[in-house]
């Protein structure tokens, strides 16, 4: 039971602070999961399960604050979603599977505590197809084999490539994580990996609070650059115990 309430606790914290920059958290609720031993099947299937509660309250709040770029979205969609549901349908050995999570936690840290949107100048040109198709199918198949929606690795590039402003970086990485998460589910369904802890529902309901509070704040303004420099610790532990183990 002491378990069950700290996951929670946790699942709340990732999904308020992924929110407010419109992810959906799978990367940290993937480190909360493995501190407490769940099997990997299970870890992919609940941070992806999360992702579409929380992505799903987060694009709607951009969404409706009129920050979402269907033109900016599309190509990158396109590419994604075969793709992650390919990296869904994969199966890869335990350890080829921490080594992918542990890459993707390092680099998930990084996105949190580098603060990089005040780092960007103003967005200019949209991406040119040939760049965001095999950029979105690249994405996709990675999210879909560790269990994440791919915008930790989308909104870096929208930003730093200077393609979008901010707040419709979060609109449209908000819209990306939820299409992949769900072609990620559904090739993990085809395959017969769809496989859930026994308090999923539990999470969903406190990932789904916290990720409406973190975006209706980030969709106006909100930083807490404190609090993601303390979510990007947690990240980095999780990291060292994956290759601990």
């Amino acid at each position: 039971m002491p378990d069950i309430v700290l996951i929670a606790a946790l699942t709340c914290l990732v999904a308020f602070i992924y929110s407010s920059v419109g992810h959906g958290g799978a990367s940290g609720y993937l480190a909360v999961l493995s501190f407490f031993a769940v099997p990997h099947e299970q870890m992919a299937t609940s941070a992806l399960c999360l992702n579409l509660f929380v992505a799903g309250a987060s694009f709607y709040s951009f969404y409706k604050a009129r920050y979402f770029s269907w033109k900016l979205t599309w190509p990158f969609v396109l590419g994604s979603i075969p793709a992650a549901f390919l990296g869904g349908f994969i199966k890869v050995p335990p350890a080829s599977y921490d080594r992918l999570l542990a890459g993707a936690l390092v680099f998930a840290g990084l996105r949190l505590i580098l603060d990089i949107e005040k780092k960007a100048g103003p967005a200019h040109d949209f991406p040119p197809l040939g760049v965001s198709l095999p950029a979105g199918g690249v994405i996709g198949f990675l999210s879909g084999i560790v269990g994440v929606g791919g915008g930790i690795f989308l909104s870096p590039l929208l930003i730093l490539l200077r393609w979008a402003d901010p707040k419709k970086v979060a609109a449209t990485s908000a819209f990306f994580i939820l299409v992949n998460s769900a072609s990620g589910l559904w090739g993990r369904c085809m395959r017969g990996a769809f496989q859930m802890p026994p308090y999923l529902m539990l999470l969903l309901l406190i990932a789904l609070f916290g990720g409406i509070a973190g975006s209706r704040i980030g969709a106006r303004r909100f930083s807490g650059l404190w609090l993601k420099r303390v979510l990007a610790f947690v990240l980095w532990m999780a990291v060292v115990k994956l290759i601990r183990h």
